[in-house]
């Protein structure tokens, strides 16, 4: 169905290497940190955790360990898991007002008691480097709008398709997944590039049909290899935000991690796509910290 489509980039064997070019982002933002420095301004990036998750833990660190790459100071502010939901919201407005913090998120899930839109509601749009914040999707929404900041995964997205020099102007852009985390700021995004966009989801009929449409396609639907390699146009690009376990009793942890699409299957079809892992996620983090450092730029050129 349709035309084969041809990209022209600099990669590696139709690989969009997600580590390589978060590697390029965090040497910029060392230098934009470096010069904020120079000014008196340390970027400061606050996390909140309630309990111990381990899977939770595991993000914290990874992103405590981009921080520090950077140069940007990392707090994490930890609470018991029976913390009261006043409690945790007093923490949240007294971070708002604290302008040596540039950036705080709320680490989910929060246990079942607390009201976690509420909480994650209570961060200033200032500081809300998730771009979770209603202020800032509402933004990202509305036409001639700029929102502060834009969600990480989504605008990590568009970050691996620019820097590849995938032309996405005129194009059929497929967005598998309609969540408020990645499918609709995503669709967004590639609204604002002026592509033609589709947002599939569990209701749509004749997906195959659907997928075979796009030139760029985007999967964020967690599901583990859910999208077949038939189902990739010939020369699309293929943009896997999924990161999903599935039983390998030939590693060493009993696991491993695969994407939406199959991965194998599509390659074969597909101009560039993305690993699982180190595509959409090393993406992910960077554009944390690059949010991270965009609003103590904010916040310095506020108070001059």
């Amino acid at each position: 169905p349709g035309s084969p489509t041809h990209f022209y980039f600099s990669t590696s064997m139709g690989k969009l290497d997600g580590r390589e070019i978060a590697a390029q982002v965090q040497k910029e933002l060392a230098d934009d940190v470096n010069q904020l420095k120079e000014g008196g301004i340390t970027p400061s990036l606050a996390v909140i955790q309630v309990g111990d998750r381990t899977d939770s833990s595991t993000y914290i660190r990874m992103k405590r360990i981009a921080a520090e790459k950077v140069g940007i100071e990392f707090k994490l502010i930890s609470f018991e898991e029976s913390v009261s939901e006043n409690e945790l919201i007093q923490k949240v407005h007294e971070i708002n007002n604290d302008n040596s913090i540039h950036g705080l998120i709320i680490q989910l899930p929060l246990p079942e008691h607390i009201n976690e839109p509420l909480v994650t509601r209570a961060v200033s749009s200032e500081k809300d480097v998730d771009g979770f914040h209603i202020e800032n999707i509402g933004a990202l929404v509305l036409r001639g709008q700029n929102p502060k900041f834009v969600s990480c995964t989504p605008k990590g997205c568009l970050e691996l398709l620019l820097r590849s020099n995938v032309p996405i102007e005129g194009k059929d852009v497929v967005v598998l997944g309609r969540s408020n985390i990645v499918g609709l700021p995503v669709a967004h995004l590639m609204l604002q590039q002026n592509a033609t966009v589709t947002i599939c989801h569990s209701r749509t009929n004749n997906l195959p049909e659907k997928c075979q449409a796009a030139d760029i396609l985007i999967a964020a639907i967690g599901r583990p290899e859910f999208v077949k390699g038939s189902w990739i146009k010939e020369g699309a690009v293929v943009i896997d935000v999924g990161i999903n376990s599935v039983p390998d009793d030939s590693r060493k942890s009993g696991y491993r991690l695969v994407g939406d699409v199959e991965y194998e299957a599509a390659s074969a079809r597909a101009s560039l796509i993305t690993p699982v892992p180190g595509g959409v996620g090393p993406m992910t983090v960077a554009m944390l910290m690059r949010n991270t450092v965009d609003s103590a730029q904010a916040m310095k050129e506020k108070s001059n």
